[in-house]
Formats: C-alpha cells, sequence, structure tokens
C-alpha cells in the first residue's frame, strides 16, 4: 500500500512540475510549411510596447457565411491569437451584426456610415446557389481612437476562392497597419509641391487624407526660388519627401537646381508626369474630339541624367479599362462601358513590396518610360500588357475611336514601362555645367536615396462629384476599384523607407481550398461510402468472430 502511496506522490509532483514550467517557459509552435501562424519582425515591434488594451471588434461572423469567408474567419482569429500572445493587450471579439433580424436593416445603415461597406456573396454549398451579405471589416480601439480594419483585399477579375487567399495574405499587414496608426506618432514629413500647376486639392484629396494618417504633409511652392534660392533650399530639405502630381507648366532652371541639390541631401521624390497633353474630359464636348500635343515640364535633361526618360508618347494598349459614354438618342440614351485603349490596366508579377498582390493599377493617357544605362538601380514597378502599341504627337483623339474594332496585329510593341522606382547615389544634373545660381554648399554625388517616376498624372487623381472628393481608384460607372491608391501609398512608404509595414505585405500563404463542385458530384458516393462501408465492415467481423467461435468450441 506504501508502495501505490509512494508513485502517486511522485506522480503529482512530476504533473505539479511539468506546469510549473509550462507556465514559466510558455511557447507556441508553428509547424506550418509557409509559417502563416510565425508574426513578422515588423508587426511584434509594433505592438510590443503597447500597455493598455487595443480592443478589436470583428464583424467576420455569421452563420450562411460561403465555406471560403469562413476559411478567413478561422485564418483572423488564429492571427489575432498570435498578436495576442505577444502582447496581452490585444483583445478581440467576434460579432455577428446581422444576427438579429429586427435590427438588420439599422445595422447595415450604420456600419455603411462608418465606411464598413458590406459585401454580397454568391454562395455555393451542395450543389446549390445563394446570396449573403457580409462585412469583411474589424474595429481597432485604442486610447479612444478607433481605425477600420479591412479584412479583403479586392482583386478585379478573380474567384471567392482567390480573393480569400489574396485576403489571408494581406491579414498580417491589415492588423499591423492599423496597430500601427493607433499607436505610432507621425514623424516624416512631406511636401506637395505647388507653383507649376499641379492638379487642384481637390483631385487628391482622397490620396493625401489616406496618407495624412502615417505622416505631415504641407503644401510647398517654389514660387520664392527667384527671390531667395538658398532659403527655398533649406525650407525644402526639412522634408522628407516631396510629390509633385501632374505639373503643367515647365521648371525653371532655378527651380531644377534646387530640386536637383534636394535629391542630391538625400530627399526622396515622387514624380507623377504627363510628357502629353491630352484630357478625358476635354472629349465630351459637341465633336467628340480634341488634340493630343507634347507637354515641354523641362525636365528631360534633368531625368536623363538620373537614368530616366519619359517620352511623349501615348501608350495604347488592348488590355485597358473601358470608358463609359451614353449611346442613344433622347430618352433612349444608354450608358454603355465601350473599349478604351488609352486607360492602360497595369499589373506586375514582381514580388518587390511597392507592387506585390497589388491590384489593377489604371492610368489615363500614360507616356512610356525609358530606361539608361547608368549606376542607378532600376526597378520596373508597373507595365502594361503585351498587347501594345505608342502613338506620337501630335495627334487628334476622338471618342469615335470606341465604335470600330481594333486591329490586334497593330499592337505589336509589347509592354511598355510606366512607373520606375529609382535607387542610389544620384549624381547632379548640374555636374560640371554653370549653376543656376550659387549656393553656399554644393553637391554633385548624392548620398543614398530613391525616386520613383510614374509616366500619368491622372493615376492620383480622384473624381469629384457635386464638389465632394470621391475615393482614389473607385469607377463609379463600373462599381470597380483600382489599385492606384494601394500602390501610391507603398510607393511612399517604401521611399519614407517605413520598410516594417512594406515588407509584412511580401509574405507569401499558401491557403488550400476544397473544389465545391467535386463536392456536390462527389457527395451522394461518399455518404454511401461513410456509412455503409462501417456497417459492412461490423458484419464481416461478426460473422468471422461466430464462425470463430463454432470453430472453437464445436470440439
Amino acid at each position: 500500500m506504501s508502495k501505490n502511496i509512494k508513485h502517486i506522490l511522485i506522480l503529482a509532483i512530476a504533473l505539479i512540475a511539468i506546469n510549473i514550467i509550462g507556465h514559466l517557459f510558455y511557447a507556441r509552435f508553428d509547424l506550418t510549411t509557409d509559417k502563416r501562424y510565425t508574426l513578422s519582425t515588423s508587426a511584434i515591434d509594433i505592438i510590443k510596447d503597447i500597455e493598455s488594451p487595443i480592443i478589436i471588434d470583428v464583424f467576420l461572423d455569421g452563420d450562411d457565411f460561403p465555406s471560403e469567408f469562413r476559411r478567413l474567419k478561422r485564418e483572423t482569429k488564429q492571427l489575432l491569437e498570435e498578436f495576442s500572445a505577444k502582447n496581452n493587450n490585444i483583445v478581440f471579439n467576434f460579432i455577428n451584426p446581422l444576427e438579429d433580424q429586427a435590427t438588420r436593416e439599422q445595422s447595415i445603415q450604420q456600419l455603411t456610415q462608418r465606411g464598413l461597406t458590406p459585401m454580397q456573396l454568391s454562395v455555393q454549398e451542395n450543389g446549390k446557389s445563394s446570396q449573403a451579405i457580409i462585412f469583411p471589416w474589424a474595429l481597432a480601439s485604442y486610447n479612444q481612437q478607433t481605425v477600420n480594419i479591412p479584412l479583403i483585399k479586392n482583386k478585379i477579375g478573380v474567384s471567392q476562392q482567390e480573393l480569400v487567399t489574396n485576403s489571408v495574405q494581406h491579414l498580417e499587414y491589415a492588423f499591423a497597419d492599423g496597430f500601427s496608426k493607433l499607436t505610432k506618432p507621425k514623424r516624416r514629413k512631406i511636401a506637395v509641391l505647388k507653383g507649376n500647376n499641379q492638379l487642384e486639392d481637390k483631385y487628391i484629396a482622397n490620396f493625401l487624407k489616406t496618407l495624412g494618417a502615417y505622416y505631415y504633409i504641407a503644401p510647398f511652392t517654389l514660387d520664392s526660388v527667384p527671390r531667395n534660392p538658398q532659403k527655398t533650399l533649406r525650407d525644402i530639405l526639412e522634408y522628407d519627401l516631396i510629390i509633385s502630381a501632374k505639373p503643367t507648366e515647365p521648371f525653371t532652371e532655378k527651380e531644377k537646381f534646387v530640386l536637383d541639390q534636394y535629391s542630391m541631401n538625400g530627399g526622396k521624390s515622387l514624380w507623377l508626369l504627363d510628357a502629353v497633353a491630352i484630357e478625358k474630359d476635354s472629349l465630351y464636348n459637341a465633336t467628340g474630339t480634341n488634340y493630343a500635343i507634347q507637354r515641354d515640364l523641362n525636365l528631360t535633361d534633368f531625368f536623363f541624367k538620373y537614368g530616366v526618360r519619359v517620352n511623349p508618347v501615348m501608350v495604347s494598349t488592348l488590355y485597358s479599362a473601358p470608358i463609359t459614354l451614353a449611346m442613344g438618342e433622347g430618352s433612349e440614351s444608354q450608358f454603355q462601358h465601350l473599349k478604351w485603349p488609352y486607360s492602360p490596366l497595369a499589373a506586375s508579377k514582381s514580388k518587390h513590396p511597392i507592387v506585390n498582390n497589388l491590384n489593377l493599377v489604371k492610368f489615363d493617357f500614360a507616356n512610356q518610360i525609358d530606361t539608361l544605362k547608368n549606376n542607378i538601380k532600376k526597378t520596373i514597378l508597373l507595365a502594361t500588357g503585351p498587347l501594345a502599341k505608342l502613338e506620337g504627337t501630335p495627334r487628334k483623339v476622338s471618342l469615335e475611336l470606341v465604335t470600330k474594332s481594333p486591329d490586334p496585329a497593330t499592337f505589336n510593341k509589347g509592354k511598355q514601362n510606366l512607373a520606375v522606382l529609382l535607387e542610389g547615389e544620384f549624381n547632379s544634373v548640374y555636374a560640371n555645367r554653370i549653376k543656376p545660381f550659387k549656393l553656399n554648399k554644393e553637391t554633385d554625388k548624392s548620398i543614398p536615396t530613391k525616386m520613383i517616376v510614374i509616366a500619368d498624372g491622372d493615376i492620383i487623381k480622384n473624381d469629384v462629384v457635386r464638389n465632394v472628393p470621391q475615393e482614389l481608384g473607385f469607377d463609379r460607372w463600373t462599381g470597380k476599384t483600382y489599385g492606384n491608391k494601394e500602390f501610391l501609398l507603398n510607393a511612399v512608404n517604401y521611399l519614407l523607407d517605413d520598410n516594417g509595414l512594406i515588407n509584412i505585405r511580401s509574405k507569401e500563404i499558401d491557403v488550400a481550398f476544397l473544389n465545391q463542385q467535386d463536392i456536390a458530384e462527389a457527395k451522394t458516393k461518399w455518404q454511401l461510402i461513410n456509412i455503409l462501408l462501417p456497417l459492412v465492415l461490423l458484419a464481416m467481423f461478426g460473422l468471422g468472430f461466430n464462425a470463430l467461435r463454432k470453430k472453437k468450441y464445436a470440439s
């Protein structure tokens, strides 16, 4: 008896010791091949110092979810558990906002007013089709601040399974981005250049509002260059990044020298340029025509020295966004989406963090970029599809083009570069040249810096309806949202070395799904197998057992 008691005491002490050790040395193990449940160092850095609770309400809940979105819910829960394991101030709840049928419509309206737009899904289950409404959003609250966190990563022309795969890859970035907005103070400053007839504020308002959640933003004019260029240079050097959004008036040599010396001192820049003057709105006249002509911004030598050239030609491509026109006469006219080759849709298969897993980006009357050999590293961020051609200027552009069938044989120039990233130590445009004015300290070679050149100013332009800026990238005629805002935001993050967030986007996750059609077709077969096979095996076992008993006891 004493021996048994001794064994029980040893076992009890061992169990207590194991529990104490497990409590002191708690660990989670990610056994997945793609390490989907291992948070990146950047994400951990964002949350590690949080000392008060972040409350997260996730609206991705409900009984009528398609199987793909139930998968997204599980992945979201797993990811939030990982965040919570790193910092127990991360607290989350899953809520079904449409659970109460009596208040369903009111809930939809309230959430929509907060910017949480619903999503209508086609549910394919058991061979049957139905519709469901979900809210793929989360709300994160911290110290009386709240941010919306999107759980869906939209991409035009993909299936629901591909949509969920993109979204699962985007989850860590989405939550890390939301936590960063709530907990990290703004540090970097961005100057939006004025004075060369750039886009009015209302046409870039939506993007600047988005940037304002991360950075300080202020307008900056070069008008003071003629009077006091040295002060202008000192002032602009206070900013970490400059953005020039579709300038339409030429830059003077003095202005270019200030901008050149800004780059030489390590300043980053984002250039959105039109080398051809033509506006889509100018076609909506009685004749439906206008002329595209070359626009001289006096920047050719400027960018040539840095290693790129924006050519004054229009890119025309078969892979493009449609133009919406009213067709017909009088009350019988209808809006139709028609092929329009001057609105290229650009994508990239690159794993570069600026464009990885990016939706299609829409351009309007884009130009072509050539890259030139020098010591600068050049990365093509966006390009057209392979069926493209170049059209010189001056050229008549007419809406009658939509009535003609394009000849694919003429679109034979291959992919055309539309956006290029430049990185390295730049040589000054004014090295070994007479300077427009004297500086106390001139620099002919830059410290390592970055620049992005985009051959279209309209990529940043949002629609304005009744004097209200609309969402950048949203086409109100087709209901599609293009990736313009995300691309530009990624570009700014990268230029400003906010690689912590942007590198999270490079994470690749392999999400496997079952084929719903195969499931429906094979459902009966596997039901029969699952029901009948155990019964058959049980019967065979019973018959065999009885036969053995009879044989054993027959004698």
